[in-house]
């Protein structure tokens, strides 16, 4: 891994971590779309009840929400920070100390969120943290627009691949991220994690321990983009693949005037998306209820995820 370290720091003076492929070099001030020096940004670290129940368990994931992201679409509900670049500047061994922390406080795995930007430092501070005793798995949670030779590097330390796939429809990923390429590249990368951890979703009694879980946002007003995505995504990796068919999209600001957009998603819609999955033939499906709850959480507030008046 030590070498893989080395690679990965210096990839960061001519920066192509992600598809993007600035090149610039991020240790000398540089900056590229993702605002981003050479040492990891933290926003909050924290246990996290609100994934998918093999990743949060009963006691949480270890969640560590990294600033700034390489793709910052415009429905993300964690804008406040995936498009921003303030938080805490961490050195290797503060991340570590953090990993420990919430490993202590009995979370079920460490779970960097777009660590793409950050890569460098996360390994570095994993490395740390596992001569000090971490031991519960790491979970990658990605957007999915990743550079397959990048993930190479990262072989050995992700126990648990959870990445988005967001868009079958190309045009709809760049009027929404800027980027032409999303489905093609994300395929790629998805393609990369399996050769690494497999095409499945190993658990130790309930809880994820190694594997794969995909996730895909039901947008509303674009079930033909979730039809198309889940049609790539069976014809290229699969039915073995864990799919999480998430209904939690909530409209924020960013959206504008996009008529669909402003909108929840509406049960019909995606009941429709999940039917087309069961009848492409997708193994494992988790899936979520459609409701008005709010989910969006604010990272101006100590504890992101405790709305006001809803007791937790």
């Amino acid at each position: 891994m030590e070498e893989n370290l080395r690679r990965l720091k210096q990839i960061l003076k001519r920066c192509v971590l992600c598809p993007r492929r600035c090149a610039v070099d991020r240790t000398g001030g540089e900056r590229g779309f993702c605002g981003l020096a050479d040492r990891p940004v933290v926003a909050r670290a924290l246990p996290h009840h609100g994934e998918e129940p093999p990743i949060s368990g009963s006691r949480g994931a270890g969640t560590i929400f990294l600033s700034s992201c390489n793709l910052r679409c415009t429905f993300c509900q964690n804008h406040q920070i995936s498009h921003e670049t303030e938080g805490r500047e961490e050195t290797a061994a503060g991340l570590a100390r953090t990993m420990l922390r919430l490993q202590e406080a009995g979370c079920h795995n460490i779970e960097p969120v777009t660590p793409t930007p950050h890569a460098a430092g996360i390994l570095e501070a994993w490395m740390a943290a596992r001569r000090d005793g971490l031991s519960v798995p790491l979970v990658y949670n990605c957007g999915g627009y990743e550079d397959p030779a990048v993930l190479r590097l990262l072989e050995g330390m992700v126990d648990v691949y959870l990445p988005d796939f967001k868009f079958g429809d190309p045009a709809l990923g760049m009027k929404l991220t800027g980027v032409p390429d999303y489905p093609e590249t994300a395929l790629r990368a998805v393609g990369e994690m399996i050769r690494q951890v497999g095409d499945t979703l190993e658990t130790d009694g309930s809880l994820a321990r190694s594997g794969i879980l995909v996730r895909h946002l039901v947008l509303p007003g674009n079930t033909a983009n979730s039809r198309a995505a889940l049609d790539l995504l069976r014809r290229r990796l699969g039915p073995s693949v864990p799919l999480s068919l998430m209904s939690q999209y909530t409209p924020v600001n960013l959206v504008g005037q996009e008529p669909d957009l402003s909108r929840r998603v509406t049960p019909q819609e995606y009941e429709s998306v999940v039917d087309y999955a069961l009848d492409l033939g997708f193994e494992e499906l988790y899936v979520q209820a459609v409701d008005e709850r709010e989910i969006v959480p604010d990272f101006r507030r100590e504890d992101p995820f405790r709305w006001p008046g809803s007791g937790g």
